[in-house]
C-alpha cells in the first residue's frame, strides 16, 4: 500500500481545510487509516483514525468536534476535514494505514504499517 497525503496549505484561524489520503494499488478495505501530525520542534501525535469497514472514527481530544475523517470514493481515499482551525493545528500532517492494527493501538504510530509523505498545514493570519 502506497499512500499519498495532499491538501495542505495556508489557512486563516477559524478557517477550514480538507486533507486527502489516497492509496495506489490495494484499497483501504479492511484497513484502519490514521492521521498524525508533527508540529515544529515536537513529536508526532495522533489526530484521528477511521476503521474503513465499519466507518467507526476516533479523535484526539484536541481536535474532537472540529475535525472529521471520512471515507472517499472507490475505497481508495480518506479525508480529514479540518474546521475552526487555530495556530496549534499548524503541523505536517501524515496519513498511515494498517490492516492488522488493534483498537488499543489506533493512537500509537507504531501500530501502523504504511505511511504517506506529509503535507504541511499552516494556520496564520
Amino acid at each position: 500500500v502506497q499512500l499519498q497525503a495532499s491538501g495542505g496549505g495556508m489557512v486563516q484561524p477559524g478557517g477550514s481545510l480538507r486533507l486527502s489520503c489516497a492509496t495506489s494499488g490495494r484499497t483501504f478495505r479492511d484497513h484502519v487509516v490514521g492521521w498524525f501530525r508533527q508540529a515544529p520542534g515536537k513529536g508526532r501525535e495522533f489526530v484521528a483514525a477511521l476503521r474503513w469497514n465499519s466507518r467507526h472514527t476516533y479523535y484526539a481530544d484536541s481536535v474532537k468536534g472540529r475535525f472529521t475523517t471520512s471515507r472517499g470514493n472507490a475505497e481508495k481515499s480518506v479525508y480529514l476535514q479540518m474546521d475552526s482551525v487555530n495556530a496549534e493545528d499548524t503541523a505536517v500532517y501524515y496519513c498511515a494505514a494498517s490492516r492488522t492494527i488493534i483498537v488499543s493501538s489506533y493512537r500509537n504510530e507504531a501500530g501502523y504499517t504504511y505511511w504517506g509523505q506529509g503535507t504541511l498545514v499552516t494556520v496564520s493570519s
